[in-house]
């Protein structure tokens, strides 16, 4: 996942992504980098660019080409926007350790 998102954060930065640029945002990221999952992925998304890789991943997490999967994902999300007003009324609670010990590279 981690390869998959700096090969993101690059394509997104503006640049046509590179295995090298991939491995620069790993390691200022402070991860370790495995050379041969760069080539696995590179392989994966060859002749392809990021809005099409987006938009084929974003079809198979709202359920494929179901038509009626579409309207409910927005009905839901603002039914939570209408309901997060109310929850800024509350008192902020205190921040913790919410992330269970993983970053965001783990």
């Amino acid at each position: 996942m981690k390869y998959i998102a700096a090969y993101a954060l690059v394509s997104l930065g503006g640049k046509t992504p590179s295995k090298a640029d991939v491995e620069a945002v790993l390691k200022a990221a402070g991860s370790p980098v495995d050379s041969a999952r760069v080539d696995a992925l590179f392989a994966q998304v060859e002749g392809k660019n990021i809005e099409e890789l987006a938009a084929e991943g974003k079809s198979k997490l709202v359920g494929g080409a179901s038509s009626g999967a579409a309207p409910a994902a927005a009905a839901a999300t603002g039914a939570a926007a209408a309901a997060a007003p109310a929850a800024d009324a509350k008192e902020p609670e205190e921040e913790g350790d919410d992330d269970m010990g993983f970053g965001l590279f783990d």
